[in-house]
């Protein structure tokens, strides 16, 4: 039986220097929120297929979402 990979399997998450992140409980909360990510999209996709769109154009929306994310604490 395949075991389906996780969002965040093998990603190093890594601070703006570089350097890993190292704490543990982040990992597992940006991984998490990558998982709700993927099922999130999975959902919307499978509707938007039963619904008769276009699946590239569908996931060409979702590439432009995923763009269009603001950084709320870049400095200005």
């Amino acid at each position: 039986m395949n075991k389906q990979k996780s969002p965040g399997e093998g990603i190093i998450w890594r601070e703006p220097d570089g350097t890993p992140v190292s704490c543990v409980d982040k990992i597992l909360v940006l991984n998490d929120n990558l998982e709700v990510i993927r099922q999130e999209c999975q959902d919307a996709l499978e509707d938007a297929i039963l619904m008769g769109c276009d699946e590239k154009q569908v996931r060409a929306v979702f590439d432009d979402i995923v763009k269009s994310v603001k950084n709320p604490f870049a400095k200005s």
